[in-house]
């Protein structure tokens, strides 16, 4: 059996998530209280500091920069219209990631029309080196194994992409789950045992 290299899976760093900025709002309880009162500077921050997480994280999940841009602009329009119920007992980032991963999933059911894999990496080749052919080796292999991570079933998929292309800790996935973060490191283990029969399976 092929195993599943860990650096190949999470081939860019999970999104970094800076810490609590000093300020006006110096934690998320009070920059959240602030966002439902209105308060559009507060709105405006709260992006700011978690717009990038939530946008790498969707292009982990799709491998095209402008799709991942239109998926994050709809993650905040979605999670406007959610935050009310939001309590607060999670990060702010993993409550938008969790939104994030269901709006991406509610576009690859969509009807869509067929594009090509190649052209979301098309301005990424080098002329030097690495050589071309090695760098559409890279890209294909990654492709590859992004492909058998979404055909995992959805709590297994759920929980590698949140972990390796979300960052988010095993302790924050398993209070969002509402499990056990030794039920969520079986998952990672079960779904590690599927992705290396997959690839097994399609490299013969």
């Amino acid at each position: 059996m092929c195993p599943i290299d860990m650096a190949s899976l999470a081939r860019f760093p999970a999104p970094e998530r800076d810490a609590e900025p000093p300020g006006r709002w110096a934690d998320e309880k009070s920059l959240l209280e602030a966002v439902r009162q209105g308060d559009r500077e507060a709105a405006e921050a709260m992006v700011e500091r978690t717009y990038s997480a939530v946008y790498a994280s969707l292009f982990r999940l799709c491998s095209d920069g402008d799709l991942a841009a239109d998926l994050t602009q709809e993650t905040y329009q979605k999670a406007w219209s959610a935050l009310r119920g939001f309590d607060g007992r999670s990060q702010l980032f993993t409550w938008l990631y969790r939104i994030a991963y269901t709006t991406f999933l509610n576009h690859v059911r969509r009807p869509r029309r067929t594009t090509s894999l190649d052209e979301p990496y098309a301005a990424n080749i080098a002329d030097d080196v690495p050589a071309a052919d090695q760098v559409l080796s890279s890209i294909e292999e990654s492709e590859r194994l992004r492909a058998a991570v979404l055909r995992l079933p959805d709590d297994l998929r759920f929980t590698v992409t949140a972990h390796f292309w979300g960052g988010l800790p095993v302790k924050e996935i398993a209070e969002l789950e509402s499990i056990t973060t030794v039920a969520i490191r079986k998952r990672l283990h079960k779904a590690f045992s599927i992705l290396e029969a997959m690839i097994d399976e399609e490299s013969k």
